[in-house]
């Protein structure tokens, strides 16, 4: 299947945050033994940074549209949102580019009644007109359009202050030092309370945070892919920085939802990622059967135990898992109540790293975007 170029600037908008959408939606048999209803007590707390959050965020990615291209029924969606705060959730992931503006406008309307007791997260840096939405050529994280976008968030969202806000890309063209002076001053007029980084560079990072103190940093991370663990992770570590894994059940991939015969519909960029390739997937199923396994150990979900590994790696990592289904949502919320001891957790990582994964995580033209440096200040 051919994308255009626009194809591969939208898909690169849209990844960015967590997804748990299957091109069937359909979960495996193995280590599928129901989970009572989750209660707020069971999701936990943790901190990114000074920013205290939930365990487990949503990520509202595919609220307006999923990879398959359907548009869910948008009455739905505002129920799984409040449903999730009644489930203890208060971390919800949104971005500009992510209809455009439409899942911000979603996440708004299902957050309202309890703005005030959660946390709201979205992106900015993709060249988006501010009154249509539509996606123009290039990309922007000047200044004066930074702020300019931060005005439409906050109307968008119905709120007076996005909590956390990140560059959801580093925009090549501008030193991070000017972005960050741009979040100070929005900081300062209280319309933005804590800042973060997506698929950054690493020397770009130190210097984002060297400007300003970052709050967390957005990246994919999942058993599926593990590339933070020898860059931004352990710089995180150093810095003090929350770490939120986007994707972290690897597309849908973790919790079973492709096989060997899936076949993706026209627009899931999926279609075009090495490894979910006809030659790939069979010999990175390997990972699936070993969830399985742990699914049955635990009494779990598959997905569950995917989330349940990442929350084991660092207290101060949080996923944002996305989806558009209910009982997903309810799966997921329920991962930070499955415990590892230090010799499953141990034995756990030695099967992960054994699986060798085959195949590129994104196409080259969107994998572009990502680790990109900032240029240096004149």
């Amino acid at each position: 299947m051919e994308l255009n170029r626009r194809d591969l600037l939208l898909a690169a908008g849209t990844l960015a945050a967590a997804t748990n959408v299957g091109v069937a939606q359909a979960q495996t048999t193995t280590g599928q033994n129901s989970t009572a209803p989750t209660t707020p007590s069971d999701i936990g707390r943790r901190k990114l940074g000074s920013l205290e959050v939930s365990s487990v965020g949503l990520g509202v990615q595919n609220m307006s549209r999923t990879y398959q291209q359907t548009i869910p029924t948008r009455a739905e969606m505002r129920n799984i949102i409040r449903s999730a705060f009644e489930r203890g959730l208060t971390f919800y992931d949104a971005a500009e580019a992510y209809g455009p503006h439409e899942v911000e406008r979603m996440l708004g309307e299902g957050v309202e009644p309890f703005r005030d007791q959660i946390v709201i997260a979205t992106k900015f840096r993709w060249n988006i007109d501010q009154e249509t939405g539509e996606r123009k050529p290039g990309l922007n994280s000047r200044p004066e359009h930074v702020k300019i976008v931060v005005e439409g968030m906050l109307k968008r969202l119905r709120t007076d202050r996005i909590d956390l806000l990140y560059q959801h890309r580093v925009d090549p063209e501008v030193p991070i030092e000017d972005v960050a002076g741009a979040v100070k001053d929005l900081m300062s007029e209280g319309k933005v309370l804590h800042w973060g980084l997506s698929e950054m560079g690493l020397q770009t990072l130190r210097r984002a945070h060297a400007a300003v103190p970052l709050t967390a940093v957005q990246s994919e991370y999942s058993m599926l892919w593990r590339g933070p663990e020898n860059g931004a992770i352990p710089v995180c570590e150093e810095l003090g920085i929350g770490f939120v894994p986007w994707s972290p059940l690897g597309v849908g991939f973790l919790n079973g939802a492709i096989d060997a015969k899936t076949t993706f519909a026209p627009g899931d960029i999926r279609s075009i990622e090495g490894r979910f390739s006809p030659e790939n997937i069979p010999h990175n199923l390997a990972l699936v059967e070993l969830l399985k396994v742990w699914a049955d150990r635990k009494q779990a979900r598959l997905g569950q135990i995917a989330l349940a590994w990442l929350l084991a790696q660092k207290p101060w990592i949080v996923p944002i898992p996305g989806t558009t289904q209910m009982a997903h949502m309810i799966e997921n919320i329920g991962a930070p109540a499955i415990q590892f001891s230090s010799s499953e957790i141990a034995e756990l990582n030695a099967s992960v790293s054994a699986v060798k994964i085959a195949g590129a995580r994104l196409p080259d033209a969107v994998q572009a975007y990502s680790d990109v440096e900032a240029p240096r200040k004149a």
